[in-house]
């Protein structure tokens, strides 16, 4: 196995920042205060990933294409593990609470169980229990 110390950041246009932010701070997220204005947040997802939601007209100065329009087609799917089945309805179901919207059928398979849901600005997220024992 490959060890190394790279870091992900996934990059997300959203409408407004600090709704976005007390979204995620209620799914039990926190975000790094020193990649934190008023344009952009870097909201910690582990050790060394990282969702930084950005203003769109922020997100719109790094590059020229138009943006997704996430409610016709998906520019990303986020998948972020859990450490059990539990913990995957306990989040999924707390999203849906505070406004989030279901995005597919539960997949249970025997190795893998998933739920999804779109957040305020319709990214896709799955969020997945691997059970690497059943592989």
């Amino acid at each position: 196995m490959v060890t190394r110390s790279e870091q992900i950041f996934v990059n997300l246009p959203v409408k407004d920042l600090q709704t976005t932010v007390t979204f995620f701070t209620e799914l039990g997220y926190e975000f790094n205060p020193q990649f934190t204005d008023e344009n952009a947040t870097q909201m910690i997802i582990g050790e060394n990933i990282f969702a930084m939601l950005l203003k769109e007209d922020f997100f719109q100065t790094f590059h020229k294409n138009e943006l997704a329009d996430t409610t016709k087609v998906r520019e990303v799917l986020i998948t972020i593990t859990q450490d059990s089945r539990q913990a995957v309805d306990a989040l999924v179901d707390h999203a849906l609470t505070i406004g989030a919207q279901p995005a597919s059928e539960t997949q249970d398979y025997d190795f893998m169980y998933s739920r999804s849901f779109l957040d305020l600005d319709k990214h896709l997220w799955e969020i997945v229990y691997l059970d690497e024992s059943a592989l």
